[in-house]
């Protein structure tokens, strides 16, 4: 049923599009079922040139509150066609939708009831991030949205830095044209300085922690199709966020913020570099190098006390990065939030312990990779930092591959001689073990085999789909330690059929490198046959029934 235009919209909400056909009337269709019917639509098209405009006027003509506007030219980003939009939106409140993304049916009213209650300058709610390869929903950054709070400007909470992402709010038209706001054109992740703008010049904002915006992430989206945030590969991706980066600091100072330096400053080193820390060991020498001529003149600008907010890990990392000590950077980055040991460690004359194979030189660099507050030959069995390497994998007829483990003992927690180990996974609610010995190489360093087969593992009757990583346990007495195991970044998955006769359905399992991250050894279980279709069914008897069901047809 058609929806007659309202005289006066309360909000205009602007869906910007560049050759996205496909997924454009899905995000103007969470547009049209707004509870809030007040509101107008403006579709802002930055010159796409396929099917984008045909779509586009079919969707307008079909509700009067649709209005299309086209770029005479392609800007290459996203402001452009939001201020297009908003040099055009009749509505005092002013939201802002990708066409990849979609907004919660009370997305609109949540927000402009926020703006009703009280004098504001904008309202802002909770973004859920929906990975589109596994459907998995999670809130970006929940610990800012959690409760309803109005706030009297950006000093009450710095962290908000955090959640820079403009379509997650809705503007008063008002205070966009009081300070000339308007999101700046040339540029990438331009709403890092658009939401730092607004964020600074904003008397009283208020946070509601209902949903008001669909994320949709395709973490693995070919080159060509990826957001710009997931084409950290391309070190012209550094050098803009880097860009936005000094603009934001400019306007800190030019604006009176100053003050706010260094809570900025964490939120660079804690989000965006860290973005690019997880990457590095997927890339080699060249482009290690490039990155960091990029981001090292930046990083002696950061406040000193940005640094010290970060956990240990991360600032040996970057101080890696600093001394261009590139091929320990990678094996740093690796360990970045699994507690996962140095190879190597080094004490002083004065007793103190640093990450690596020497003594750092200088006073900075000794100061960032100093481990001795962390006790690494001292904490307890069960928190000690061990690093497990996997040095090759062979893969057998059937499911299953050996493994040769490296063990890393950098603290000399282990006694001499061999020691018990086993590798643990637990899919479903049942634990696999495999014991197996390593064996002393050299003082701190233990080498073992060990065969990684799924077909042993005991499944649930109604079969397992998911991801597991495994584990290497360690005992020691009556101690015991569990770590993760690195897997090599390169080797190729391997998938067979496993027919799981304990089980109610047969599997493919792929072992594999997990592709992302530390790298850890991963391994897939995905149902098949008849019995898939029948897992929603809950009921014990039910599940008997498929598995007699599953036996007699094998």
């Amino acid at each position: 049923m058609s929806t007659p235009q309202p005289p006066f919209p309360d909000v205009t909400v602007t869906v910007i599009v560049h050759n996205d056909a496909g997924r454009l009337p899905r995000a103007v269709e969470s547009v049209r079922r707004q509870t809030h019917r007040g509101l107008e639509i403006v579709i802002s098209d930055d010159h796409s040139t396929d099917d984008t405009p045909r779509v586009a006027r079919a969707l307008a003509a079909a509700d009067p509150r649709i209005r299309y506007l086209r770029l005479p030219e392609n800007s290459g980003g996203c402001s452009a066609p939001r201020n297009r939009a908003l040099e055009t939106a009749r509505a005092p409140h002013l939201m802002f939708l990708d066409s990849d993304d979609e907004l919660p049916p009370e997305a609109v009213a949540s927000l402009l009831a926020a703006h009703r209650e009280r004098d504001i300058d904008f309202a802002m709610g909770a973004v859920r991030r929906i990975r589109v390869d596994t459907g998995r929903r999670s809130t970006w950054m929940p610990h800012l949205v959690a409760e309803r709070r109005t706030l009297e400007g950006i000093g009450d909470d710095p962290r908000l830095f955090f959640e820079h992402l403009a379509t997650s709010k809705m503007y008063a038209r008002a205070f966009l044209d009081r300070h000339g706001l308007r999101f700046p054109e040339g540029i990438h992740y331009e709403d890092q300085l658009f939401s730092a703008r607004a964020y600074c010049l904003a008397k009283r904002f208020t946070i509601v922690p209902e949903p008001v915006y669909h994320w949709y992430i395709a973490p693995y989206a070919v080159s060509g199709t990826a957001s710009i945030s997931n084409q950290r590969h391309l070190l012209t991706n550094v050098a803009d966020r880097i860009h936005v980066q000094r603009l934001i600091d400019t306007f800190l100072v030019e604006s009176g913020h100053e003050s706010l330096r260094e809570d900025k400053d964490h939120k660079f080193l804690k989000h965006d570099f860290r973005m690019y820390a997880g990457d590095l060991p997927y890339r080699d020498d060249e482009w290690l190098s490039a990155f960091a001529d990029l981001v090292n003149p930046y990083l002696e600008t950061l406040a000193p006390g940005a640094y010290a907010r970060l956990p240990r890990s991360e600032r040996v990392a970057l101080q890696l990065i600093r001394d261009r000590r590139l091929s320990d950077a990678r094996l740093a980055a690796r360990g970045l939030g699994h507690s996962v040991a140095p190879r190597r460690l080094t004490t002083d004359t004065d007793g103190r312990t640093y990450w690596g194979d020497r003594v750092p030189e200088s006073i900075e660099a000794r100061r960032e990779l100093d481990l001795t507050d962390l006790e690494p030959d001292t904490r307890p069995f069960s928190l000690a930092h061990f690093r497990h390497e996997i040095t090759e994998v062979v893969h057998g007829p059937g499911p299953y591959a050996d493994l040769t483990v490296r063990t890393y003992d950098p603290a000399l927690r282990l006694p001499v001689g061999p020691q018990r180990a086993s590798l643990v996974i637990s899919p479903g609610r049942r634990r696999l073990t495999a014991p197996f010995r390593l064996s002393p190489v050299r003082p701190g360093v233990f080498e073992g085999r060990v065969r990684l087969d799924p077909a042993a593992a005991r499944l649930p009757l109604s079969g397992f789909a998911g991801v597991r990583h495994p584990l290497v346990g360690l005992t020691c007495g009556d101690r015991s330690n569990r770590s993760i195991l690195l897997a090599p970044l390169d080797f190729p998955p391997r998938t067979a059929r496993v027919p799981y006769l304990s089980g109610a359905t047969p599997h493919r399992v792929t072992i594999e490198p997990e592709g992302h991250a530390p790298g850890r050894l991963q391994v897939r279980w995905t149902p098949v046959g008849l019995t898939t279709a029948l897992r929603p069914l809950a009921t014990p008897r039910l599940r008997r029934a498929a598995r007699l069901v599953t036996s007699a047809l094998r």
